[in-house]
């Protein structure tokens, strides 16, 4: 048992953060991906800035297996350029979707997303959270590498490089890059940007809660109408039987 297992089979999220802290983006996919082989997956929205990353765990921890929860709402752009990428990077996402299809959702429920903050939960752990909670319960991961930063938005600006949640630890990677930081590495890289970029989109999700930055208005407002930014993958979900 290592510093960063806090008992047998538990890695302890805090000791693994201040590894963390001291390496780059670069050091900490590698020490994740050859420390944990088996218990690691990483997740990717196929989204505006989704190449970064993807050519970060290709480059440095190919054999991780990379998520991609499918809600049924993306953008068909968004499904294209997903193709897209798995192709140029060699590789195929495992892609985990709801149990309940999105025209069964809409004649029980409605415009769930319509609903309020009521309705935007239950959207979340129907099309969001269940599914992953599948995927890291499937592929036998306690530990998940996500793409969060931390400014993307005020609800992220105080998160750690790793943190738990629930019964499992996350870890953000590239958490203190900035916009500036993420397009350069894309022109050094020569990455392809997401379809809708050029259409004034700054953040992506689905095509119903997304929307174009407007003027004078910030990125975290083209979401979900301003009522919010996180879709509930990076919260607690509150269910009891889930990992996340």
């Amino acid at each position: 048992m290592n510093a960063i297992e806090s008992e047998p089979n538990r890695i302890d999220g805090v000791a693994l953060g201040s590894e963390l802290a001291l390496l780059d983006a670069v050091g900490r996919i590698k020490l994740l991906g050859e420390t944990f082989p088996g218990r690691v997956i990483a997740t990717t929205s196929f989204g505006l800035q989704a190449a970064v990353m993807l050519h970060l765990m290709r480059t440095h921890a190919p054999h991780v297996p990379i998520v991609c929860i499918d809600t049924g709402y993306l953008f068909p752009e968004t499904y294209r350029y997903s193709q897209d990428l798995q192709k140029r990077f060699d590789f195929e996402a495992l892609v985990y979707s709801p149990r309940m299809t999105a025209a069964r959702q809409a004649a029980l429920y409605g415009r769930l997303w319509e609903q309020g903050g009521k309705g935007m939960e239950e959207y979340a752990r129907i099309n969001k959270i269940e599914p992953m909670n599948r995927a890291l319960r499937e592929n036998g991961a306690d530990l998940w590498i996500s793409g969060l930063r931390r400014s993307q938005s005020s609800t992220r600006s105080n998160r750690s490089v790793a943190e738990q949640q629930s019964r499992t630890v996350k870890v953000y990677p590239i958490i203190e890059w900035t916009d500036e930081e993420v397009e350069a590495y894309m022109n050094t890289h020569d990455l392809p940007r997401h379809p809708l970029a050029r259409l004034g989109y700054e953040t992506m999700g689905d095509w119903h809660s997304t929307r174009p930055v407007e003027e004078g208005r910030s990125a975290e407002e083209s979401r979900f109408d301003g009522q919010g930014y996180e879709c509930g993958l990076h919260l607690d979900s509150g269910v009891q039987d889930f990992q996340i």
